[in-house]
Formats: C-alpha cells, sequence, structure tokens
C-alpha cells in the first residue's frame, strides 16, 4: 500500500485537486495577458462535474471477546496428618541423702596457769671482815717527803675484796691533799690488808670495804 493509501485519500481526488490548482494558475495568467475574456468564454462552456465519491470508512472492527476467566478449582483443605512423637521420657529423680556434718568439737577451755612461784627470799651477802690490826698506820707508813714537809690529812679510800679475802683494787674516794699521802694508803691496803671474805648462801664472794686512813704526826715529830 502506498503513502497516499494510507492516508485514506484516492487517486481520483487528487488528480481533481491538481486539476484545479492548475485552472487557478491558468486564470491568473489569463487576468494578466489579457486573454481573460477568451478565458471566460471558452471556460463559460458546459462544465463537466466530476462527483468524486470518497470511499467509505472501513467499518469499525468489533472490540474484543474478554479474556476467558479460567475456573478456579475449590479450596480443598489438605488432610490432617498425624506425627507420632515419641512420648518423652519420665523425669529422673536424684534424691541426695545429706551427710550428716560432725560437730565441732569444742575444746574445753584450758585451766589457768598456775601463778608463778615466789622468787626465793635473797639472803644478802655478809660483809668482808677486816683484820683490824693490819688497818693500822703507825710512823712508819709515812713517807720520808711527807714527814720531812709535816704532811697530815685523811685519805678515804675503797677497796673490792676478792672471795680469797685479798684486796683486788683500791680506789681513793676522799684526797688527803697529798698525792704521796694518798698513793701510800692504797700501797699499805694492797700489801697488808686481809679479810675474811663476803658470803651468799654459804659462798664466799667479791665485796666492796671503805674505810678511812688518818695521817698525823707526833709533836715530836713535826
Amino acid at each position: 500500500m502506498s503513502y497516499l493509501q494510507e492516508e485514506g485519500i484516492s487517486k481520483r481526488t487528487w488528480y481533481a485537486i491538481i486539476a484545479v490548482g492548475v485552472l487557478h494558475v491558468l486564470l491568473g495568467y489569463a487576468l494578466i495577458s489579457g486573454l481573460a475574456i477568451k478565458a471566460v468564454k471558452v471556460i463559460t462552456g458546459p462544465l463537466e462535474t466530476v462527483n468524486i465519491e470518497e470511499p467509505a470508512p472501513p467499518p469499525d472492527e468489533p472490540p474484543p471477546p474478554p479474556p476467558k476467566l479460567e475456573d478456579i478449582p475449590p479450596y480443598v483443605p489438605p488432610p490432617d496428618v498425624q506425627i507420632e512423637t515419641a512420648a518423652p521420657p519420665p523425669p529422673t529423680i536424684t534424691t541426695q541423702t545429706a551427710v550428716p556434718q560432725p560437730q565441732p568439737t569444742v575444746a574445753p577451755p584450758a585451766p589457768p596457769a598456775p601463778p608463778p612461784a615466789p622468787p626465793a627470799p635473797t639472803v644478802a651477802p655478809t660483809r668482808a671482815v677486816p683484820n683490824a690490826r693490819n688497818r693500822e698506820v703507825t710512823e712508819d707508813d709515812y713517807p720520808d717527803a711527807s714527814r720531812r714537809a709535816g704532811e697530815e690529812g685523811t685519805t678515804g679510800v675503797m677497796v673490792v675484796v676478792g672471795t680469797d679475802g685479798r684486796v683486788k683494787s683500791c680506789t681513793i674516794t676522799n684526797s688527803s691533799g697529798f698525792s704521796r699521802l694518798d698513793d701510800r694508803a692504797c700501797q699499805i691496803a694492797q700489801r697488808r690488808w686481809r679479810f675474811k671474805p663476803a658470803t651468799q648462801e654459804g659462798q664466799a664472794v667479791e665485796s666492796e670495804f671503805r674505810t678511812n686512813y688518818r695521817w698525823q704526826l707526833q709533836e715530836g715529830r713535826r
């Protein structure tokens, strides 16, 4: 099918349109060139009319039939299926026997400690007993220089008496004012003095003894 047919206009219709166009062109030209009168005469002759019949439009196509609905089968519920499950085992009951706990043994309180024994009474040591005669100081005990110088005075001494009764040491506790007299006092004590040692619980022990020396010249020897 050509383009003209597609548009719905027949060839005859197109020919008529073209002929009318050409006629208008000729009339225009005749009016311009002075031939309008001749053309009018000619044109006034019998005109052949052409009935142009337009083709009838094609009939409307009937609408398509509605789609056929498929029959839906009625709903049939599935049969109930019984699933047999194994019965759960019976619960296990565990019994625990309580073991009696031994009762803690509470030891009886210890008896109070006996009071400490009183200390044994200490026996005071006896004092050393000197020999009185050995303690005497005579003119012969005077140092020569002290006799010539006329030195006199009192010398205090402290001696330590050993367990054998002898003097172990001598210390000046009070000076006579003359070193020669003090030194001679300790010399006499360590050389001549003898003691009965002090005792404690029947045993001889060391002890101290204090005494004074009196240095005095006779009237005739001053």
